[in-house]
């Protein structure tokens, strides 16, 4: 038995598989994100602890068999987190998380110095790790001063669940301070920015072991033992993982919390310049390229909490089939942007209000909005030498066809929706605890899923949509200048 630990923003995933990767069984447990200032983005590593503790007595319980078999571990979890520890192990303060922008100015600067786009690959985002320790640096010098380990919050799960310190290529590549064609930490990166290369894990690769579950553990939810842990991957990665997007061609796009549209590559072919971000996979002699944008979903939550509807009815009043764009345009830089603006002081907006527009006119502008960035984060893969005809559609907003075949017509793209069943990170993480402890070829454990339906676009709109899009493009210069 297997299972696979999906450490996501908002809750903690357990899902327990059998050695060929059919689901057994799965468990959940949240916790809160506190926004303690404007841009902020926190958690307590602490929560990451207690709800681990919450979905092992959840499946110890449901299934006391299979959690006693269990045989390895995998680790999937949100990217770019600071977890700084001091020397004992005591988690310094919190987590500083993947969507805070604080530390706009010091990625500027780290941006700028010589040699980090060429070791890193990508631009500095203020969302990455590197920037976040300038800012604790400047900031909170005590802090800084007490620093022993930066890990990140998957990998801080991990040190509770063997006592080691240890993360894999495809998290760290999106720290800055990991060379990622090298596929090691970059002593130039670390120096720049007055790091240490022992305030750094030890690497493996994902599929990879990991460490070993430790024997209280074992004891504790009646494991036999011993269970290896995998190297596991950042969230994206392990996504891929479970979705089969390993060769170069294959891909998925996102509707989550934020939107991602990733493009496995059988090499290292970076362009920063792009705003895509150009990482290690969580397999060996494999990358990934993606485009991402800060607000998908949490476009139409952000909707919801303000019209006073849940995102369901606002999706479901929407119809069935599309008829082309909107009259209203929206522009979801609602936490600042990534691909491709690299632009944490954006805020969104909505262009065309009308006196006679109600929610419904709303809604369709934020999906609209949202597949217009997408589309952008598609032109500056395309701008990489990555090609995507067909992509995996994944993630909550799948669930409203009307996006659906927004997003296809505006990206050009068909999108093959998974049949039912698991095919995200929690999986991923599954499957690389079976290769790390077996020693399986990745290749035979992280098929593609079933393809339920493919939505092709819509050769009638796909001009209108284009169209639209072209003068969404024109917008953002007006609203950045407003903005200044």
């Amino acid at each position: 038995m297997y299972l696979g630990l999906d450490l996501g923003t908002s809750g903690l995933r357990g899902l327990l598989t059998e050695g060929d990767g059919r689901v057994v069984g799965s468990a959940e447990a949240s916790y809160p994100n506190p926004h303690p200032a404007s841009g902020w983005s926190e958690q307590d590593p602490a929560d990451w602890i207690r709800a681990c503790q919450a979905v092992m007595a959840a499946l110890s319980e449901a299934y006391p068999r299979e959690v006693g078999a269990l045989r390895g571990i995998g680790l999937s979890g949100h990217m770019h987190g600071a977890t700084l520890l001091g020397s004992d192990d005591a988690v310094l303060r919190p987590c500083i998380l993947w969507n805070d922008t604080r530390s706009a100015n010091q990625a500027s600067w780290l941006d700028a110095r010589p040699g980090i786009r060429e070791s890193s690959g990508n631009i500095v985002f203020p969302g990455f790790t590197a920037p976040k320790l300038l800012w604790v640096e400047e900031h909170e010098p005590d802090v800084f001063s007490k620093t022993a380990k930066v890990l990140l919050p998957k990998d801080y799960l991990r040190l509770w669940l063997t006592g080691d310190h240890i993360s894999d290529m495809s998290d760290s590549a999106g720290t800055t301070w990991l060379d990622v064609g090298a596929r090691d930490w970059s002593a130039q990166a670390l120096e720049t920015s007055h790091m240490r290369r022992e305030q750094m894990p030890d690497l493996v690769e994902g599929s990879a072991p990991g460490g070993q579950l430790r024997a209280a553990l074992c004891t504790e939810w009646g494991i036999t033992g011993p269970v290896i842990v995998a190297g596991g991957g950042g969230d994206n990665a392990a996504a891929a993982c479970g979705a089969g997007c390993f060769a170069e061609g294959t891909g998925f796009v996102s509707l989550g919390t934020s939107g991602v549209l990733l493009a496995a590559r059988d090499s290292f072919a970076p362009a920063p310049e792009t705003a895509v971000h150009s990482f290690c996979h969580a397999v060996p002699g494999r990358w990934y390229q993606m485009g991402v944008i800060l607000a998908a979903t949490d476009c139409l939550n952000w909707l919801s909490r303000s019209v006073g509807q849940s995102p369901e009815a606002l999706a479901g009043a929407l119809p069935g089939r599309i008829s082309g764009p909107g009259a209203l345009t929206f522009l979801p830089y609602l936490s600042g942007e990534r691909t491709p603006h690299n632009d944490a002081n954006m805020r969104g907006a909505f262009v065309g209000l009308d006196i006679g527009m109600g929610t419904d006119a709303l809604t369709r502008a934020v999906m609209e909005g949202v597949a217009f960035a997408l589309r952008d984060s598609l032109e500056a893969l395309r701008r990489t030498g990555a090609n995507l005809e067909t992509v995996l559609a994944v993630g909550g907003g799948t669930r409203s066809r009307f996006w659906l075949e927004t997003l296809a017509s505006t990206l050009g793209l068909s999108l093959a929706l998974p049949a039912g069943g698991e095919f995200g990170a929690a999986l991923g993480a599954a499957r690389l605890a079976i290769c790390a402890e077996s020693g399986a070829d990745p290749d035979q454990v992280m098929t593609a899923p079933e393809i339920s339906e493919t939505i092709a676009p819509r050769a009638d709109l796909t001009a209108l949509y284009d169209e639209a899009y072209q003068s969404y493009r024109t917008l953002y210069p007006a609203l950045r200048q407003a903005h200044k």
